[in-house]
């Protein structure tokens, strides 16, 4: 039972799409880190600045100051700023990729539709495929 299971995640594991996935689950974390960093390092610091010097990993409205037994409780708004900045940045690489990936991808030619209709040689009314007589005319097709 234990090797027949073993067996069978041996199989999907091994299969070429689940690699994949894992190759680009990696790659996707390592990238996210990077783009953290260009939000917190090098995108928000000069926009506080803009803003007045303000720091926004430190933007917060606090709920409930800090007593002996209890730490602070905060709203950090401004982690959050940053969240949404990281998560645009990300969304935009990604449709940039996808985009790009769809550019060089081979276009599916659409098999055209077979006709449904077909013109009487005669009185050059439109008729059904099928039709062996013209309805308008009575001639036969």
């Amino acid at each position: 039972m234990i090797m027949k299971i073993l067996k069978e995640f041996k199989e999907f594991a091994m299969r070429g799409n689940v690699i994949d996935m894992a190759v680009g689950i990696i790659i996707g974390t390592a990238f996210g880190k990077i783009v953290s960093s260009l939000v917190n390092d090098v995108i928000m610091p000069p926009i506080g600045l803009l803003l007045g010097n303000v720091d926004f990993l430190n933007l917060a409205i606090t709920l409930k100051s800090q007593t002996v037994e209890a730490e602070a409780v905060t709203l950090n708004y401004g982690v959050f700023i940053n969240t949404i900045v990281d998560f645009i940045i990300v969304a935009f690489a990604i449709f940039i990729v996808i985009k790009q990936m769809n550019r060089l991808m081979p276009k599916k030619e659409v098999p055209a539709a077979e006709p449904t209709t077909k013109e009487c040689p005669k009185c050059f009314t439109v008729i059904p495929i099928k039709a062996t007589r013209c309805p308008n005319c009575t001639s036969e097709l």
